[in-house]
């Protein structure tokens, strides 16, 4: 079965990332393959590069990107929820005139689009929200 998953809580506010990345597990541990993670409203903050989470909790976003690398896995985030809340790939960078880039390794920002695509193409939508 092939799954799509959007993530909808923030990173440390939520359980949303902390499920969604376990259910993801569990999936491709029984042979099922996610084909693509969005993330959406407040989610979005997950691929926030900036964040210094305390020694005592687990990096989610560390997680995901391990994740996404292991099982060849996109982790799409919403251009419009993203960059209203300051995660900005370098183009959007240089576009908006900012400093810096704050989208972290292995994130990209993409539309809609690419999340009703996603939906086309798997067997299940799930949402962590």
């Amino acid at each position: 079965m092939i799954f799509t998953v959007a993530v909808h809580g923030s990173p440390y506010a939520s359980q949303a990332n902390l499920h969604a990345l376990k259910f993801c597990e569990s999936a491709v541990g029984s042979d099922h393959q996610v084909a693509r993670i969005f993330f959406y409203h407040e989610g979005v903050y997950t691929a926030l590069r900036s964040q210094v989470p305390p020694q005592d909790e687990i990096n989610i976003q560390s997680l995901w990107q391990d994740f996404s690398v292991k099982h060849t896995v996109e982790l799409a985030v919403c251009i419009a929820n993203g960059l209203k809340r300051g995660v900005l790939s370098e183009s959007e960078q240089k576009r908006y005139g900012f400093d810096a880039s704050t989208l972290a390794e292995h994130f990209q920002l993409t539309g809609l689009g690419q999340l009703i695509d996603a939906i086309a193409g798997s067997d299940r939508y799930v949402e962590f929200p």
